[in-house]
């Protein structure tokens, strides 16, 4: 995924594909809305998905910024603004 072609629907699958993957989940078992927590995300799931952002996008993202923005969307959307901006 290039960064010039990233827009905040293509951010919400990728997350949404990592999301299902971490949590042995299927990908139309959840919205985009469902809070993170109640998918059985934990600390050592925001590292992960963390590192994961790093390394696809090349930004630094702290690991508060999952429980900044508690669902998929609201993720997508505040890691879209950091991208863009860099």
């Amino acid at each position: 995924m290039t960064i010039e072609a990233l827009t905040v629907v293509t951010l919400e699958r990728w997350l949404r594909d990592r999301v299902a993957a971490y949590g042995e989940l299927a990908p139309d078992a959840f919205t985009v809305d469902t809070p993170l927590t109640e998918l059985g995300f934990n600390s050592v799931y925001a590292l992960t998905i963390c590192g994961d952002i790093e390394d696809t996008f090349d930004i630094d993202v702290d690991p508060t910024v999952v429980w900044d923005n508690p669902t998929i969307r609201r993720l997508a959307a505040a890691l879209y603004a950091v991208i863009k901006k860099e």
